[in-house]
């Protein structure tokens, strides 16, 4: 999947149900649902979750959390706008999956 088609997914009411939770919780994300992105990302502990839990944290202004988040996932601070930051972890994901 592209991150074109991942973006037209979300004329859809539910993620794909192919998606890996990291990814899911982009999906909600993108549709405004922090508490289920964040939930999905929390569950993902030690995997992909990791960065995207960084990133959630980074967009809800706790940047001591989000810290702590980028550590675990071995990522640097992202400096880059939220929405920069988003494009680059969706790519990254689906790229994992090919």
């Amino acid at each position: 999947m592209t991150l074109d088609e991942f973006r037209a997914t979300l004329a859809a009411p539910q993620p794909p149900t192919e998606l890996p939770p990291a990814l899911a919780a982009l999906w909600r994300d993108a549709k405004g649902d922090w508490e289920g992105a964040h939930n999905l990302a929390q569950a993902d502990e030690g995997g992909d979750g990791d960065w995207v839990h960084a990133y959630l944290h980074r967009k809800e202004g706790d940047v001591g959390n989000a810290g702590y988040w980028y550590r675990r996932a071995g990522k640097p601070v992202a400096r880059t706008s939220l929405a920069q930051e988003w494009d680059e972890l969706a790519t990254t994901l689906l790229a994992e999956r090919t």
